[in-house]
């Protein structure tokens, strides 16, 4: 009989253990072939047999046992002539092959757990296959005819890479410029942390023709229009005309779903964040349900984690930064917009302030939103410079004799939880946004909306927008009906459904909540001087907390991208539920690994409930 080299064949009495492990008649002690890194498929068996035995709250309990030997062996000590010293305890040995067994069983547990994690429906609004020349679709970056309608060959070399998924076939995407597609293979790379991609639900969005994208249109013209007001003026006792006019026309519209007191927008309320879940009354997930997270209505429009320095060890970050002068708005002119959505560039460049200041105006919160800067890593360095507690259910909170550090529950475990999730959204993000929704941009509606005024097109635009003061506002200012870009390249070359940057801020926000003691006052908040963009002064009204802060930290970059233009309100709103859950799956894989006695991470979430993850 031949034998095969590679199948590591051993003992007759090795097989008996290892058939006795997979039936669960011995405990789970490697056999001294299993060293061999499970080379025998018997081996491997056994121990997919032995994970099944664990439940995951047998393995949060610690019940697959301490790594340490536990046999009382007694050793005879001597002096180095040999001469008696007495007997003792043999010192224990860490037993190895039950910590990597343990390590393998958690992993295991972990798969299972989100592998049982129901697939929900996955509605779009039905734009794609409703309009053959894909005028309610993402297709920036593809050739365009001089409407601005994508040459469906091109929209075609796209639908077919995503459909196949063949590496090959996202080489040959037919594009229109040098401008290149933003990572459409990433959103299938597999995490090994969290939550699935095609295991989120998140309810479709606006449909092209109907009046809740006419609403976010709107308000998106008068974002732009207001580009260059300071946030001081979004108050209720406010004399700014546009701020004013900008409310009279929101409540107007009969699909607008911002935040709102009383019933009604409001100066204050203004721009203001929200949050988008699926109803949990509808299991088709295709109705929305919108929310105002705590906080983020209390006290100024900015959140106190953009208006402190950032302690970084013997450095510090500003808050202060380099912003974009008035008057830098791009795409306004149809050859330059329609060059744009080829993927050319119109060559243009933002001019900006030579002073840096702090964000004041609503400019200055898209230019943030633009570029960034060390936002969520920075959030954890105010919160341990102001002394901000840990959150209590932290376990070594009250622990007599044990501190946490980087590797469990200290501020280092948190930042390196940050690093990490920042990859893992964006793939469920942009998954969303490739494989399932593929929703135009802002800017390619403004293009819509343009072509119906000036080139008599009958694109299905709602009659909201095309009647809302927005609109004839930005044609009186800026001589154009398209929607005025803060950046001169327009939108990133992916679609809008949903937000990348909305999704990234929830993630991170989440998991600073989950660590962090949400309740927590944050200690003298201050607010821009509305006489000195470079200074601030001391702000007075109600308490702000830490949770209530990272809730409008969230939001507040959510909406910065559409101060940018480029975003949709829904797109920001839907983006961020979908971030918080994915950073409550990533702690969920997290907790599975923990030796501490630990009850859970428990933090509000961004629709007011509480949650022990």
């Amino acid at each position: 009989m031949q034998v095969d080299p590679n199948s590591h064949q051993g003992s007759e009495k090795d097989n008996q253990v290892q058939s006795e492990i997979a039936q669960g008649k011995q405990p789970p002690v490697a056999s001294s072939r299993s060293k061999r890194f499970l080379g025998n498929s018997a081996s491997r068996r056994a121990f997919l047999g032995r994970a099944s035995l664990f439940t995951t709250a047998s393995v949060v309990a610690g019940v697959l046992g301490s790594p340490f030997s536990k046999k009382g062996d007694i050793v005879q000590a001597q002096d180095i002539d040999g001469r008696f010293l007495g007997r003792y305890p043999k010192r224990p040995r860490f037993d190895y092959e039950r910590f990597v067994d343990r390590a393998y069983r958690v992993r295991v547990e972990a798969a299972k757990l989100e592998r049982n994690i129901p697939i929900p429906p996955h509605p779009t609004n039905g734009d794609e296959e409703l309009y053959p020349n894909k005028i309610g679709s993402d297709s920036r970056a593809l050739p365009h005819d001089k409407l601005g309608e994508v040459k469906l060959e091109a929209y075609n070399s796209l639908t077919k890479a995503l459909l196949t998924q063949n590496p090959d076939d996202y080489e040959n995407i037919i594009l229109g410029g040098s401008r290149k597609l933003v990572n459409p293979q990433g959103p299938l790379a597999i995490s090994l942390e969290g939550i699935n991609a095609a295991q989120i639900a998140v309810p479709p969005p606006p449909a092209l023709a109907s009046a809740a994208r006419a609403a976010e249109a709107v308000e998106l013209y008068w974002q732009a229009l207001l580009r260059d007001v300071p946030f001081s003026k979004f108050e209720d006792n406010t004399d700014e005309p546009k701020v004013l006019a900008a409310v009279q026309d929101l409540n107007k519209l009969s699909a607008f779903v911002g935040p709102k007191q009383n019933g009604v927008v409001t100066p204050r309320t203004l721009f203001r964040g929200s949050v988008t879940y699926i109803d949990p009354s509808d299991g088709s997930s295709k109705t929305a349900k919108h929310v105002i997270p705590p906080g983020v209505l209390d006290g100024p429009y900015i959140s106190q984690f953009l208006l402190r320095s950032i302690p970084w060890g013997t450095q510090s970050v500003s808050p202060l930064i380099r912003t974009a002068l008035p008057g830098n708005d791009f795409l306004i002119d149809f050859e330059e917009w329609l060059t744009v959505q080829n993927g050319g560039s119109s060559g243009k460049l933002i001019q900006y302030d030579p002073t840096n200041h702090y964000i004041v105006t609503v400019r200055d919160l898209g230019e943030y939103a633009h570029v960034g800067g060390p936002t969520y890593l920075g959030a954890s360095l105010i919160l341990g410079a102001i002394n901000a507690p840990l959150n209590p259910g932290n376990p070594y909170i009250n622990s007599k004799t044990q501190q946490g550090s980087n590797a469990t529950f200290a501020v280092g475990h948190l930042q390196a939880l940050l690093g990490l999730a920042g990859s893992r959204v964006i793939r469920a993000s942009y998954w969303q946004k490739y494989y399932v929704h593929r929703i135009l941009r802002p800017e390619a509606y403004g293009g819509l909306v343009y072509n119906n005024l000036v080139n008599k097109t009958q694109y299905p635009i709602n009659s909201e927008v095309l009647n809302s003061q927005a609109l004839a506002q930005t044609f009186s200012k800026f001589g154009s009906y398209l929607l005025p870009q803060a950046y001169p390249e327009g939108a990133p070359a992916h679609s809008s459904y949903t937000g990348g940057a909305a999704a990234t801020a929830a993630v991170n926000v989440t998991l600073l909540k989950a660590f962090f003691d949400e309740n927590f006052v944050i200690p003298d908040p201050v607010v821009p001087d509305p006489n000195d963009p470079t200074k601030v002064i001391p702000y007075s009204g109600p308490p702000l907390t830490v949770g209530g802060e990272l809730n409008k930290l969230a939001t507040n970059y959510a909406i910065g991208r559409g101060h940018g233009g480029i975003h949709w309100r829904t797109d920001g709103s839907a983006a961020l539920a979908l971030g918080e859950e994915v950073a409550i799956s990533i702690l969920r894989d997290e907790r599975l690994g923990y030796n501490e006695r630990f009850n859970g991470f428990t933090f509000t979430k961004f629709d007011g409930t509480k949650v022990t993850v």
